[in-house]
């Protein structure tokens, strides 16, 4: 094998810093963990998307759109949605 990859033995973190994507990448990455919780949650609860929609006074399609863990979803809205399935959403600086 002629050349060498530049990336072979570097870690992910590496190769998305040198594209100078980590930050987002890993924003994107937290709000999709975020969304799966939820999703999670509310699987075990039972809760359908219509009936957390009705809940958080809100549409189905945002209740979609914090699910998918896309899009521009506020702190706030994640707040109550973790609030009606019985969890809290902690954001820490660290």
């Amino acid at each position: 094998m002629s050349g060498k990859n530049q990336h072979w033995g570097s870690t992910l973190e590496d190769f998305l810093r040198e594209e100078d994507i980590y930050d987002e990448a890993k924003a994107e990455a937290a709000t999709r963990v975020i969304s799966w919780q939820i999703a999670e949650e509310m699987r075990k609860r039972g809760i359908t998307k219509t009936q957390m929609a009705e809940q958080m006074h809100t549409s189905r399609a945002q209740v979609d759109r914090i699910l998918k863990g896309k899009g521009n979803v506020t702190i706030e809205t994640l707040q109550r949605a973790a609030a009606l399935i019985g969890r809290k959403l902690r954001l820490e600086l660290v």
